[in-house]
Parts: C-alpha cells; structure tokens; sequence
C-alpha cells in the first residue's frame, strides 16, 4: 500500500520521497482530508493537441471541490474568514463571509473564465442533489486562477457538467495532486504547478487538532523559487512558459480547532507567509486569495432559536495553529510541483516539471536533504 506521506494514490513522488525536509507533523494523509469531514472532488479535461483553435482546443483545464463538513454536513455553514493579500482574482461569496463570518456550502476552484459557472452549478447541484441543504437563496464560494498558457482559457470548456462530477466524486482519504482538478492548467514558479495539500497536527493547551492546507499554485517566477531555504529557482533556469510576473493562488485552510471568524481570519492571513517561504511576493498580476474555516462549533451553527453557545481558543493560543498555517501552505506549494509532470497544451507550449534529481543534488548541495 502506498504511503500517502510518500507518493499520491496514483504513484506520483511526493516532496518528502525526494526527501524535502519540511517543518512540523503532518497528519496521516499529509491533506486536507485529515481534518475530519472534509471531502475533495476533482473533474479534470485534457484532450487535444497542437495549435490552439479556440472552442475545440487544447483543453487543458477543470474543476476542484471541497466539502469542508463533507456531503453529509451540507446543511451546516462553517465559520470562516478569508484574505486577500492581491486581489487581481476572484473569490465568489467572500463578501457574505466577511458579514456572517459563515462559509455556507461547497467550495470549488476552476480556471478564471469558468468561475462562474462553478458558482452557478454549485447552485444548481444543492437544488437538485440536496434540496434538504439548500435555502431559498445561496451565495455560493469558487475561485479562481489563469491557465491561458496551456487551455483554451476562451473556449469556455468547463460546463455546469463538469462542476457536478467534481461534486459528486467529492471523498476523504488521500488526494491525488499536481495536475488535476482546478490546477490541471496551471503554472507555479514557471514550474508544471496545479493541486497541492498538506496538513499539521497541532497541540494546544493538552488537545489535539488537525490543520490542513489545499492550493491551487499558478504564481510566481522561476528565479524566486526557494525550497527549504534553497533558492532552487536560481540554479534551474531554462524553459520558462510564463516568464512573468503573473498568476494567482487560492488557498483553502482547514481545522477542527474550535475559532471564531474573527480568529479565522487571522488564520487565512498567515497562507501569505506560508507562500512567502517558497519565494512568493504577491506581484501586481497575481490573485492571492485565502480562506480559513473550522468544522468545530456544529451546534452552535445549526438551526435554533435564542442565544447560541460558541467554544473557541483564546487569541494567545493560537501561535501552534498559526505556524501549523505556514507549513502545510509551504509544504502544499512545493507538492503541486514535485507530484507533477511536464504538461504541453496550446500550441505546444510546455509547462516543465520541476526536475526531481536536480532538486535532490541542490538540497544535498545546501546540506538540506536530498543525496
């Protein structure tokens, strides 16, 4: 049986096979699944090759889901808080967030000209999948990054199909990672990017909490690239695809640490400076945008009448959770890379996989691991 700290469901080596020696305890998993009830889907289109003809192709694209109580908690909003450290990119349903404190339903993540359709077929998945779930009015969370250089970003190929299968394949367990879903398109430090996950266990005041990271990674330049402190980007120039300072990251960070929004929000600032630690610098093109939510506090969000009961952690308790933030975004962005490989999409441009041996002699070289 694989190890899911080694290698995706499908084989693909994870960072810590190299080994890239990352910072904290990872859950079981190393995912967003770690945290209990949470559930991921994917939907990924590749088909075609050659020169682009928009409408037919190369499509190089999809869709990610994420369940944060899961199919059987749909009913149930999560608190949550988000952040925008660039806002060159789009997070639907963040404004209703940022007033309620509440994330309401599934969260999906696709390519930038298909977001609204995500938003919209999530809709229509609650209303005709799960009616018992849905309100009278929803205002549901996707999100969004560019992969213009690989898809056929303006032959609008995701349909309202698509946003469904993502939905209905929504399950815990291990993920699958780099080129699917959402990130199937997308480029991260001119590196092949797309899906990346990791988690932390966290101990604060005598219990234990689970922490987890999802990103879709389409940011940065190639020179930037710092892995466990090694600036790799700078040792493996050659064959960049973007060549500029563009692209965008949508994060999503979950727990089952009991916080308030507010406290979430603080928690959805610190995926800056998990992003930072790979050599990101939020430039003027790029959408970085992050949510936080917490599982905890079902009762407290279920239907009912009169004051309702919320238990939380103190503020200066909240250091393990935040530090647990930074690594598992770090260690996510740094596995959309590694569990990859080169993809060519539109008019055989090629998005390069970051190259394993290379990796391993540099983090040998810095005395980081690797050999």
């Amino acid at each position: 049986m694989t190890d899911p700290l080694l290698a995706t469901p499908s084989g693909r080596p994870r960072a810590r096979a190299l080994p890239v020696p990352f910072d904290g305890t990872p859950g079981p998993l190393n995912a967003i699944t770690d945290v209990p009830g949470v559930e991921v889907g994917y939907c990924t289109l590749v088909r075609g090759e050659g020169p682009l003809v928009v409408g037919q192709g190369p499509v190089r694209t999809g869709v990610t889901a994420i369940l944060p109580r899961g199919r059987a908690g749909l009913a149930l909003p999560v608190f949550a808080g988000s952040h925008s450290l660039n806002g060159n990119g789009e997070l639907t349903g963040s404004l209703w967030i940022e007033e309620s404190g509440q994330c309401e339903g599934p969260v999906t993540i696709t390519n930038t000209h298909a977001c609204g359709v995500a938003r919209d077929a999530t809709l229509r998945w609650l209303v005709e999948r799960h009616p018992d779930a849905m309100k009278a009015w929803g205002l549901p969370v996707a999100g969004e990054t560019y992969d213009g250089e690989l898809n056929d970003i303006n032959g609008f190929h995701v349909t309202p199909g698509h946003v469904f299968e993502a939905l209905d394949s929504a399950r815990g367990g291990p993920l699958e990672l780099g080129s699917v879903g959402g990130g199937t398109g997308m480029i991260c430090y001119d590196f092949k990017g797309g899906s990346g996950s990791a988690s932390r266990q966290v101990a604060v005041e005598g219990e234990s909490y689970v922490l987890g990271a999802f990103v879709q990674a389409n940011f940065g330049h190639r020179r930037e690239l710092v892995v466990a402190g090694v600036p790799v980007g700078r040792h493996l120039p050659g064959g960049e695809l973007r060549s500029k300072p563009a692209g965008s990251i949508i994060a999503v960070v979950a727990t089952d640490a009991p916080l308030l929004p507010h406290q979430l929000k603080r928690l959805a600032r610190r995926v800056g400076l998990g992003i930072a630690r790979s050599g990101a610098v939020a430039h003027n093109a790029s959408g970085d945008i992050f949510l936080a939510v917490s599982t905890a506090n079902a009762a407290a969000l279920g239907a009912g009448t009169g004051p309702q009961s919320a238990a939380f952690l103190a503020n200066e308790r909240l250091d393990p959770l935040f530090e647990a933030v930074v690594q598992a975004t770090d260690e996510a962005v740094i596995d959309a890379m590694v569990a990859n490989e080169t993809m060519v999409g539109r008019d055989g441009n090629a998005a390069l996989a970051l190259p394993h041996d290379r990796l391993r002699d540099l983090l040998a070289r810095y005395g980081r691991g690797g050999g």
